[in-house]
């Protein structure tokens, strides 16, 4: 496999028609056709790279957000933070007038082995997702499968402004598979976290049988490094805890553990109390998803120091439980937020925040209605949920004072959005039109540790051409073997069923 990231070193550019396809020659259609493309700075290592003029969302509350500022980037870090900044010499300016620059996205839980099946399960409900991918089609994933999935999420996850990525990846089922996940991040160019998992056996049965371990030592040899390593399992539901050995494992390695937790019909409190009473009930854990506990639960969560990662846009259509951003928000358990799988979801993590809004707001709403009252203002507010996407996530992964914020000191993980598209203009309100507004397409250039990963609205790396080959190739495996009615089936299952 190939281990090192595969650069496009040019552009490419589309020309439209517009109006003059149309035969059309008004002076309007001469201000509407695209003006030629500006050639790619040299973005050397080690050059500074200076944002000039930009409405910058900061993240950071000693900093806020300033309405024209510059931003300095030096090697892998912001360096400086103010309106007029001097240009040093040799320095790349990228012009920030109808821009916004943001914090980098973080996303805190995405499977990303399944995007290469993007949108078969655009119907399911989570019972239709583990009868398809675990219990029918799990097994036909090859250790190429699992790099064609995550290196296509990656690819994805770059160009629309998450710098860093989680991937929750239950299916390494060999260490060939877990290799192939590790190869695929690292050859992204991406940050990425690891989370090392086998959906199929309890961690007893594979964290500590050397595989883990392994990887470890031969990829994972600092903590400074892109791309680094955690661990991934369900919590446990016997009270004889088999499980002790995995989280001792993880204890005794400093590996932080993340899980799917209070999951209708799969994962209960019992699971909470378990961990509280064998003492693992730890300040670093997340629990994802975390939508039918009780309120016993979440006040042990909180007391741990335990944080949340909600997927509202998997939550609301699949039936793991509703959002829980309101009921951890009110016991102050920390949220971060995370889009789980394209297989069924958008991957966006424009959409995620708006998701979570929405079910918030909406449930805000119902709950007041029913007592014939009415909400005058809104709790949760956009610039909460630009935090949770940012310095939530970057909290949540033990990198809060790396990343989440554009901070002199921090690590250079950015991204500059179009303001001057028909959906921002005009601008009034950075925050308010990030969550409401802004989109995929706005993205204009990305940073990851201070290395342009695109720049004025085209990927720079990794390689999408790359990633398409081999996300088809898997697809088409897994078709195969899923046969042709197989397929069929899962792709439109049986009309609405309640059990």
């Amino acid at each position: 496999m190939n281990r090192s990231p595969s650069w496009l070193g040019r552009r490419s550019f589309v020309a439209g028609t517009g109006a003059v396809g149309l035969g059309l020659t008004t002076a309007a259609t001469a201000t509407a056709r695209p003006e030629a493309p500006s050639p790619v700075p040299s973005f050397a290592p080690g050059r500074p790279i200076h944002f000039r003029g930009a409405t910058v969302v900061t993240g950071d509350p000693r900093l806020g957000t300033l309405p024209k500022a510059d931003v300095l980037v030096t090697g892998a870090t912001v360096t400086a933070v103010a309106p007029k900044l001097a240009v040093p010499p040799n320095a790349v300016v990228i012009e920030g007038r109808d821009r916004i620059l943001m914090p980098g996205m973080i996303d805190t839980h995405r499977h990303l082995w399944q995007t290469a099946l993007r949108g078969v399960g655009a119907e399911w409900t989570i019972t239709n997702y583990i009868d398809h991918l675990f219990a029918g089609w799990g097994r036909n994933w090859r250790p190429e499968d699992i790099y064609a999935g995550n290196y296509l999420a990656m690819v994805e996850a770059i160009d629309s402004g998450v710098t860093t990525t989680l991937d929750w990846s239950h299916a390494l089922y060999t260490y060939d598979h877990a290799e192939a996940a590790a190869d695929a991040l690292f050859d992204s160019g991406g940050r990425a976290r690891l989370a090392y998992g086998n959906g199929t056996a309890g961690p007893e049965n594979w964290a500590v049988t050397g595989d883990v371990e392994r990887l470890l030592r031969s990829r994972f040899s600092s903590r400074d490094q892109l791309v680094t390593l955690q661990l991934a399992w369900e919590p446990p539901h016997d009270p004889a805890f088999p499980e002790r050995v995995a989280w001792e494992y993880a204890r005794d390695r400093d590996l932080t553990v993340t899980q799917h937790a209070g999951i209708w019909n799969l994962s209960s409190d019992e699971g909470i109390r378990i961990l509280r009473d064998n003492g693992y009930l730890l300040p670093t854990n997340t629990y994802v998803h975390a939508g039918t506990l009780s309120d016993d639960s979440y006040r042990m969560i909180a007391d741990s120091g335990g944080n949340i990662s909600i997927a509202a846009e998997s939550e609301l259509n699949a039936g793991q439980g509703y959002p829980p951003s309101g009921r951890a928000r009110d016991l102050g358990i920390p949220l971060s937020l995370s889009t789980d799988t394209s297989v069924w979801w958008s991957g966006d993590m424009f959409n995620a925040m708006r998701t979570v809004l929405n079910a918030d707001r909406g449930l805000d709403h119902q709950r007041a209605h029913a007592q014939g009252r009415t909400v005058i203002n809104n709790r949760l507010r956009t610039e909460d949920m630009i935090h949770y996407a940012t310095q939530g996530g970057a909290d949540a992964l033990g990198l809060g004072s790396k990343l989440g914020s554009i901070t002199p000191g921090k690590l250079a993980d950015l991204v500059l959005l179009r303001a001057d598209t028909p959906s921002m203009v005009p601008l009034t309100n950075p925050a308010h039109q990030i969550v409401f507004q802004a989109a995929r397409a706005e993205v204009d250039t990305v940073l990851v540790n201070g290395h342009v990963m695109k720049y004025g609205g085209t990927l720079l790396a990794p390689d999408l051409k790359r990633a398409r080959r081999l996300a088809e190739a898997t697809r088409d495996h897994i078709r195969e073997r899923a046969g042709t009615q197989g397929w069929a089936n899962a792709m439109e299952p049986p009309p609405y069923e309640v059990a």
